[in-house]
């Protein structure tokens, strides 16, 4: 069984409004466990962020308990916040609204480190920071650059550098790709994914993009109105979602259960594709050595991909 990292009960966040109380976070209770993704989706507006700000404390909770390593972290004085903080840090949804304009890369990596004092010399401040931008693939010669000279996803791996800097085992990724574009988003998820693998890391990714939080996560919680309405893991969520709400918010990115289990006509397809491949590869070695014409060459392979297509066909259609 996984050991919990997190354990969340009842945690609950009201603002009051000029219409009354909203009920931002409402008596909500899920776990994370050491080394997992959970995925936090829901509409714009649920308490999805609200959830992440209050997990470390950037937000204070009206009631509940927020366990970390078995202590609640409601109930931590204002040092023991600051030490906590070092395990627990946030990459933020705008990676230009987060970072100040007038520091440079180097400044910008170097506040977290100044501010807990974490090294005592210079040089080991530097050496720090050189080996953030190295994990996170920032090229050494932008150490003196500014925010606004960067593209969107320079900026991120800003962000995410600064959120390294201090060790820690738990990171709330509030959306940390919505502002960015589909190339730059997969850089990004494929350094998260690669530093959680290294590093050991647990991530609390919320995102509105079911399909960034079907490639990520290993669990994924159904946000509506400030409350979890189902979690699961996310073959079973997209499969077959229990809530009323998640079968509405997941239609159009849900998997058939053929294609799930293993078994069916999709990895016939799949096998047949592979069949071709292989067939039109082995076609190419021997038969294109000689002298042929283009338009031969291309008329025979259609031919080929037409004769290994028969019989997984026949099989298909005797199912």
């Amino acid at each position: 069984m996984a050991e919990k990292l997190l354990d969340i009960q009842n945690l609950t966040k009201y603002f009051s409004t000029k219409k009354g109380l909203l009920h931002a976070v409402d008596n909500i209770s899920f776990h994370i466990d050491k080394g997992e993704t959970l995925g936090l989706v829901g509409e714009s507006g649920c308490g999805k962020s609200t959830t992440g700000r209050l997990l470390i404390r950037l937000l204070e909770a009206d009631r509940g308990q927020i366990l970390y390593n078995g202590d609640d972290v409601l109930k931590y004085t204002s040092r023991q916040i600051k030490e906590a903080r070092r395990e627990m840090q946030i990459v933020f949804q705008d990676p230009y609204s987060s970072l100040n304009p007038r520091l440079t890369v180097f400044e910008l990596i170097a506040e977290p480190l100044y501010v807990n004092r974490v090294y005592k010399t210079k040089s080991e401040k530097e050496a720090r920071i050189k080996e953030l931008m190295d994990t996170v693939g920032l090229a050494q010669r932008l150490i003196t650059t500014y925010p606004h000279e960067l593209d969107g996803g320079r900026r991120q791996r800003i962000g995410v550098a600064r959120a390294l800097a201090l060790k820690p085992e738990f990171i709330v990724l509030d959306e940390p790709v919505s502002a960015l574009d589909v190339c730059i988003q997969a850089q990004i998820l494929n350094l998260l994914k690669n530093l959680q693998r290294e590093l050991g890391l647990t991530y609390l990714f919320i995102s509105h993009n079911l399909s960034v939080v079907k490639h990520v996560s290993d669990r994924i919680a159904v946000m509506y109105l400030g409350k979890i309405v189902e979690v699961a893991d996310y073959k079973s969520i997209f499969v077959n979602p229990v809530h009323p709400y998640s079968q509405a918010l997941l239609p159009r990115y849900r998997w058939p259960s053929w294609m799930v289990s293993g078994s069916g006509l999709f990895w016939k397809g799949i096998s047949l594709v592979r069949s071709i491949r292989h067939r039109v590869a082995a076609f190419t070695d021997d038969a294109f050595t000689g002298r042929k014409s283009v338009l031969s060459r291309r008329r025979s392979c259609c031919r080929l991909a037409k004769t290994a297509m028969r019989p997984a066909t026949l099989a298909i259609n005797e199912t």
